[in-house]
């Protein structure tokens, strides 16, 4: 059981070093995020945000609700976890 882990693990890692070629070079301007991203935001922050600051326009808005999807899911999953590990009490007719 460990070899299969272990393979699946080495496999993975291959292919995502492997993987590494496709991607764009650190801070290129033609990559595909600043070509076609960054424009919309930058056109578009001040209109849709109501916000002057650009940085700021995109941690408040932007990521407050990526930040809050993050959070329902992860109070989802931990209900979720109690749910299925709770002890069950018995009653008295059990």
């Amino acid at each position: 059981m460990k070899a299969i882990a272990l393979i699946a693990v080495l496999m993975t890692g291959g292919l995502l070093i492997y993987s590494i070629e496709g991607l764009p070079d650190w801070g290129d301007p033609d990559s595909p995020a600043s070509t076609h991203v960054s424009p919309e935001y930058i056109q578009d922050a001040l209109e849709k945000t109501a916000t002057p600051n650009i940085v700021t326009a995109v941690l408040a808005d932007y990521r407050g609700y990526d930040t809050m999807g993050e959070t329902a899911v992860i109070f989802t999953a931990g209900i979720g976890c109690v749910l299925i590990l709770r002890k069950k009490r018995k009653g008295k007719g059990d």
